[in-house]
């Protein structure tokens, strides 16, 4: 059985949820907050630019302007595993330039283009397979050809035993 019986909860306290209006405060808190920090860093920007033009010297600390977390603020740490993040610039991206596919996007690339230089040569007929389907296709015509030529001389073969056996009738109708 779990800690607290069946009852539930911690320490036999009852729960307590937080009403839809509490919810709303607190979301209008947060966006409040978060606006004039916003506004902190605009006016913060703008201070350091004005610090920046005026003395003239283009040193910028990425750390410095970062706000830090905790103790970072206080003591300096530096991990040598931690990889530290640099924005790019829009400008410093190179679309142009060629781009480092993926083993996955090779592989498929590849893959489409043997699949494509298959169906040439499949199509010209050098390949294997190509050579047995068009050898299947003559056999096939052959046979359609003599089947076409015994059924042509089954049917003259059927008028002409009709016209002899109407002939026949004919003489058969005159002796009588």
């Amino acid at each position: 059985m779990p800690k607290g019986g069946k009852k539930g909860g911690h320490k036999g306290r009852m729960r307590t949820y937080t009403s839809p209006e509490e919810i709303d405060a607190q979301m209008k808190a947060e966006k409040e907050r978060k606006k004039r920090e916003e506004e902190e860093e605009a006016s913060n920007d703008n201070l350091v630019e004005e610090k920046l033009q005026g003395s003239g010297s283009e040193d910028s600390d990425d750390e410095g302007s970062a706000k830090r977390k905790g103790v970072e603020g206080l003591i300096e740490i530096e991990n040598p595993n931690r990889v530290a993040q640099k924005a790019k610039k829009v400008t410093d991206i190179e679309l142009e330039g060629p781009r480092q596919l993926s083993r996955r996007e090779r592989e498929e690339i590849e893959r489409q283009q043997a699949k494509e230089r298959y169906m040439k040569m499949h199509l010209a007929g050098k390949t294997d397979q190509a050579k047995a389907d068009l050898a299947r296709l003559a056999i096939i015509r052959k046979q359609r050809e003599e089947a076409a030529r015994k059924k042509e001389e089954e049917k003259k073969a059927k008028e002409a035993a009709a016209a002899a056996g109407a002939a026949r009738g004919v003489n058969s109708l005159s002796l009588k």
